[in-house]
């Protein structure tokens, strides 16, 4: 009889209610698409269950080994510090567990194309007659303090601009990093373009989404001779749901290799010397598990900007 293995799906987390609820839904068909393996999930912050909750979970059905995966796009500090100490430390508690950590799901062929069937459905409901060409692709991403994992959001807008063809491409952030999403759409109305079409590079909605489209509304109507068009996120597209169901089979593998070449916590990256080395721990107990705003019936605008505090790791990617 093969042992009985696990796959645990670690969240972000959100105060959004309709964040939380469309991880949940993504949960879900992992499920259906993962039958063979006992499938948890769980958040890093704000939101229930929080991921230790869906270890034990999976530790309490009789798995043998664990196949943990982060559910976020990029490796910025909650990938490469925040859930490996979760990871790491319920390893620890727990060693006759076999306990491994995926890779994030990245720059990936499947993703570009989930992302270019957001964008052609924002493209289907503007007016006609406007070509690509003629276009400019916004592509927006959270932002983070980790220049790695921003300038992925850069490599992404390329490629979308020459898969695609679109005339012109810039980039922004809902928080931390620069430009901001209000001051690159600034910048783009400068430059001509019949239509601007915002793409957020995000998983899931929540606050900063939210407030990404708030932008965009604010400058269609400050620039009422461009077409502004919002592309949704990528959400639960299929080839999303293929890309984790890869990033599980590459841990049983072992082939789940994290790109350490420009990590701020590995190398002396430009203005960030002082991150190398620095001690793994992690940042979300104050905020884990805490709850949604509807917990507590209150809008907080805590989706965030206290992210990816620069506190390193020691990649235990295995």
């Amino acid at each position: 009889m093969s042992e009985k293995i696990g796959v645990m799906i670690c969240g972000h987390g959100s105060r959004d209610v309709d964040a939380v609820r469309e991880f949940n839904t993504l949960a879900g068909h992992l499920r259906q698409r993962l039958p063979q393996y006992a499938v948890e999930s769980g958040f890093l912050e704000f939101a229930t269950p929080i991921i230790k909750t869906g270890l034990d979970a999976l530790k309490d059905k009789g798995v043998a080994r664990i196949l943990a995966v982060p559910g976020m796009l990029f490796a910025a500090g909650h990938v490469k510090n925040d859930l490996p100490w979760e990871i790491n430390s319920f390893a620890t508690a727990n060693p006759g567990l076999d306990v491994r950590y995926g890779r994030e799901l990245a720059i990936d062929p499947k993703l570009l194309k989930a992302a270019t069937a957001r964008i052609e459905e924002a493209e289907a409901l503007g007016a006609t007659g406007v070509e690509r060409q003629d276009t400019l692709l916004l592509v927006v991403g959270r932002g983070t303090n980790d220049p790695d994992a921003n300038s992925n959001i850069a490599k992404v807008a390329r490629m979308l601009w020459e898969g695609m063809g679109f005339g012109w491409a810039e980039i922004g952030f809902s928080g931390v990093a620069s430009p901001l999403v209000d001051r690159a759409l600034e910048h783009c109305a400068r430059l001509g373009y019949k239509r601007i079409i915002v793409f957020p590079y995000f998983l899931f909605t929540g606050i900063l989404v939210k407030r990404i489209f708030e932008w965009t509304d604010a400058a269609a109507k400050a620039h009422p001779g461009i077409e502004f068009l919002k592309a949704p996120y990528l959400n639960d597209h299929p080839l999303v749901i293929d890309s984790f169901v890869e990033r599980v089979g590459e841990i049983l593998a072992g082939t789940a290799q994290m790109n350490c070449q420009l990590c701020k916590y590995r190398e002396q990256v430009v203005g960030y010397e002082a991150s190398v080395g620095a001690v793994q721990a992690g940042h979300h107990h104050h905020v884990r598990g805490i709850g949604t705003d509807a917990d507590h019936n209150h809008d907080h605008d805590h989706d965030h900007h206290h992210h990816d505090h620069g506190h390193g790791h020691h990649h235990h990617h295995d």
